[in-house]
């Protein structure tokens, strides 16, 4: 079984802070479309984010929030939701951030097994990966410790693979700017390139 975690912890800084779940893409939360696209590949999903959870109401999901590693970047939304895959029976954890809407929709399938880290045109996207539930513990130690906390040291600890994308369009888009999300619209366009 693979569990699913979308990661909503960003702070959307460079979109004035907004709350990026809810971005609206083509008339639609950021959100409901990496739903869309994560659903048919896992077996449960939790929305990993700090605040005020009743904002995901209208979602039936957990969410978790990583209020005791505060400091500790996207690593402790990590923890966070290797703690409740272990508890839920579940072996491996796919993460996918709130602001990638166009994963592929053999993602899972494609890392799996974990532990792995996906790539596209040479670059690793860290947050879009595959992680062992077993690996929760060294991650916990990892994240105990002094340290810059990156995830792509975590990926290394845990001796991630890195598997290599192809798509006519970047599948691991960050809507982290406007432009970002000026591109998305573009791609799901009537003209606009394949997501």
């Amino acid at each position: 079984m693979i569990a699913g975690l979308i990661l909503a912890g960003g702070g959307g800084t460079r979109l004035g802070g907004a709350d990026k779940a809810f971005l609206q893409l083509a008339g639609l939360p950021l959100i409901n479309h990496l739903l869309a696209r994560l659903l048919p590949q896992v077996d449960l999903i939790a929305i990993s984010a700090n605040g005020d959870p009743a904002r995901f109401v209208a979602y039936p999901y957990d969410v978790l929030a990583d209020d005791s590693l505060i400091g500790k970047g996207p690593l402790a939304g990590v923890a966070a939701g290797l703690a409740w895959a272990q508890a839920a029976g579940v072996g491996a954890l796919l993460t996918v951030p709130v602001d990638t809407p166009f994963i592929p929709a053999d993602l899972a399938a494609a890392l799996g097994p974990a532990p792995a880290a996906a790539m596209y045109q040479g670059r690793q996207h860290h947050l879009v990966a595959l992680w062992p539930v077993a690996f929760l513990p060294a991650l916990t130690a990892f994240l105990a410790a002094p340290g810059a906390y990156k995830v792509r040291d975590a990926l290394s600890l845990c001796a991630a693979r890195q598997v290599t994308f192809t798509a006519t369009a970047d599948p691991f888009l960050n809507i982290n700017t406007v432009a970002d999300l000026a591109a998305a619209e573009a791609r799901l366009s009537p003209h606009g390139p394949l997501c």
